[in-house]
């Protein structure tokens, strides 16, 4: 099998890793010539697993290695809570600061959803994708940022602002445009600015079709019956904040480094981004009721910070985040007080990666002695469309 294989084992200090049971978890799912997925696994601030499986298209059948760039989807919004974070860590937005001092022409419902309900999908936004219709926008005439806000402008909130948690893409891209209107520059820009070049992230990129090139990059596909097919872009492929950034096993592996010694921001400046959100009345949120491709679990609690996912599992604190979209799935699974991250990134729909992920950190986890054991691999899956 031509795949790009790096394996690093930790100092004797560290003690033996089970690489060799992460590496059987996952090259049984690959052939050599099929569109495939990278994992990355670090623990305590050292990368001890990293390979690529499969190819990154049909056309080259160049190999997935720690520099394929793939599509990170709803893993972005990470990111994008960083980009306000670190405005507001400039003084330049407040956590408190209506959509309306934003978007002066927003309507006014706008007035009582502030920069923190949009962090934390309580700002009870129109899912834009809900808004498109099924004429307008199509793969090659894909919707941009500012026709979401324009549409969200004609539209009714779904809910009063912090009453309800519920999944939202809009929320998100919204925040993407604010971080451009408020600091004046690109949204991908800033990133790059203020995150990406920093952390020395050079191949991690928002894609802006036509402005910049994804380097080394991996194509999303699906499968059709025994074959694959490219499935890479859709009508919703071009929005930025909710989904559109790039980037790769060892861009992230900075990333992870850079979140565990917090370079960006202190450790106290962080912890809102880590703390659970309460509804306005200060009780716990809770999935939608009605069943769809966001809501996996129907009623039961949900933990959600900025941009990540916090609830535990079995009895060790985490935060994670999937992403998934056209011929794409992802996630990032991180536990802080094990010093562990599990990054699994695939160029195809027909695989789990936070299934697998969790399969890979329970070969480097012991097993909780007390405490309810988390379900995640249904919640998992959901909040992720983008």
């Amino acid at each position: 099998m031509k795949a790009f294989v790096l394996l690093l084992v930790c100092a004797a200090s560290l003690g033996a890793t089970p690489t060799a049971d992460v590496n059987a978890i996952f090259e049984p799912l690959v052939e050599a010539k099929s569109p495939g997925l990278a994992v990355l696994v670090r623990q305590h601030g050292r990368t001890v697993f990293q390979r690529g499986y499969g190819i990154r298209d049909l056309r080259t059948l160049a190999p997935i290695d720690a520099r394929t760039d793939f599509r990170l989807a709803s893993f972005t919004k990470q990111f994008t809570a960083m980009a306000v974070m670190l405005l507001i860590h400039d003084g330049k937005l407040r956590y408190d600061e209506s959509l309306t001092e934003i978007f002066p022409d927003f309507p006014a419902y706008g007035r009582a959803i502030t920069v923190r309900q949009l962090l934390t999908h309580t700002a009870g936004l129109a899912d834009y994708e809900d808004l498109m219709g099924e004429t307008k926008w199509t793969p090659t005439h894909q919707i941009q940022d500012e026709e979401v806000l324009a549409l969200l402008k004609q539209a009714s909130p779904k809910f009063a602002s912090g009453t309800v948690w519920a999944y939202s893409n809009s929320a998100y891209v919204l925040l993407g445009l604010a971080v451009a209107r408020v600091s004046g520059e690109p949204f991908g820009e800033f990133l790059r600015r203020r995150i990406f070049d920093p952390l020395r992230m050079r191949d991690t990129l928002a894609y802006v079709n036509g402005r910049n090139t994804v380097p080394n990059r991996a194509y999303g596909h699906t499968r059709q019956g025994a074959q694959f097919v490219e499935t890479d872009q859709s009508p919703t492929s071009a929005t930025l904040g909710d989904g559109g950034v790039y980037s790769n096993l060892a861009d992230l592996a900075k990333w992870d480094d850079a979140l565990q010694e917090h370079s960006l921001l202190p450790a106290e400046q962080m912890r809102p981004a880590l703390t659970p959100v309460k509804l306005a009345d200060g009780s716990e949120p809770k999935w939608p009721t009605s069943p769809g491709d966001d809501y996996l679990n129907p009623g039961k609690p949900v933990a959600y910070g900025f941009g990540w996912f916090l609830d535990p599992y079995e009895g060790h604190v985490r935060m994670w985040h999937t992403g998934s979209t056209m011929g794409f799935r992802t996630v990032i699974e991180r536990f802080p007080a094990d010093k562990l991250t599990i990054v699994v990134l695939c160029n195809r729909t027909d695989l789990d990666p936070a299934k697998l992920a969790l399969t890979a950190a329970g070969t480097f986890l012991e097993k909780a002695s007390s405490g309810e054991q988390s379900r995640p691999a249904n919640g998992q899956r959901g909040a992720a469309r983008r």
